[in-house]
């Protein structure tokens, strides 16, 4: 991993309001780029905003409208995006997709695990990719998918090296930081990545408000970025590639740097995971 000037956004996404979302989403990438950013990610489905009962109308191929409009972003201003869409699937419930664009090229990542709210409209992913690049390889999980330590070891030892979260939390869920803290410090130090989450914030126009926040820790499980302002903002933070490189190069002099994800024994947990 070469060290990378990552931006989380906490941002205001309307259901249906697609052009003026990513109207928006160009404003941060113009601002984000200006400071330096290389990495730039979005909260989950901000593209066309969150919503369930509207999913199916609003649902896109990851080519489609906005995927073209974020692969041109991605290539003009030079920078990776990551951002959230309802995506078309082969029947009649749509995917919950993050677009993964780098210099244009569109990977996606399908959130794998759905909520009991969204099994009527949503299609679960089955795959847990990874994607490299000259900076990073990363991984991504969309809200609910964080609760499952399973998918983070299995893209730490798939090597990534961040791992991007982006959500839709409501403020039912009252103080994110809280309850964010009691699992993603897990996620980040169990499997040595730095983890990045971002939520939706404020009201959708459509019967939904988010509560917002942003948070990066790093493989040591320290938070080393956050905003809970309850404002839409966009956080930048510098990850440092020593933090990771000395976990996984084998360059650890005391047991503090250990890379655990080495010394597991898959054989003996299968019963775990028939």
């Amino acid at each position: 991993m070469e060290s990378v000037r990552i931006a989380l956004v906490q941002m205001q996404s309307f259901v249906g309001k697609t052009h003026e979302n990513l109207a928006k989403i160009k404003k941060h990438v113009q601002e984000a780029k200006k400071k330096g950013v290389q990495i730039i990610c979005f909260p989950e489905l901000a593209a066309q905003g969150y919503t369930r009962k509207r999913a199916k109308e609003l649902a896109e191929i990851s080519t489609g409208y906005c995927g073209t409009y974020l692969s041109n972003l991605s290539k003009e201003y030079d920078i990776q995006i990551i951002a959230g869409l309802i995506e078309k699937s082969e029947n009649d419930k749509p995917y919950i997709t993050q677009l993964i664009i780098d210099q244009g090229k569109i990977n996606k990542y399908r959130k794998t695990h759905i909520g009991e709210s969204e099994e009527l409209y949503f299609t679960p992913g089955n795959e847990l990719p990874v994607f490299a690049s000259t900076l990073a390889t990363i991984g991504v999980q969309i809200c609910f998918d964080c609760h499952f330590p399973e998918v983070s070891t299995v893209q730490a030892i798939k090597g990534a090296e961040i791992i991007f979260a982006p959500h839709a939390s409501p403020t039912m869920v009252k103080d994110r930081k809280e309850i964010w803290l009691k699992y993603l410090r897990a996620r980040a130090y169990d499997n040595g990545v730095y983890v990045a989450a971002c939520n939706l914030i404020g009201q959708n126009g459509d019967g939904s408000d988010f509560i917002g926040g942003t948070l990066v820790i790093d493989p040591k499980g320290n938070i080393i970025g956050e905003d809970f302002n309850g404002e839409e903002a966009m956080l930048i933070v510098d990850l440092p590639k020593e933090k990771i490189n000395i976990l996984r190069q084998n360059e650890r002099k005391t047991m503090r740097n250990s890379f655990y994800l080495k010394s597991r024994r898959p054989e003996i947990y299968k019963e775990l995971t028939d």
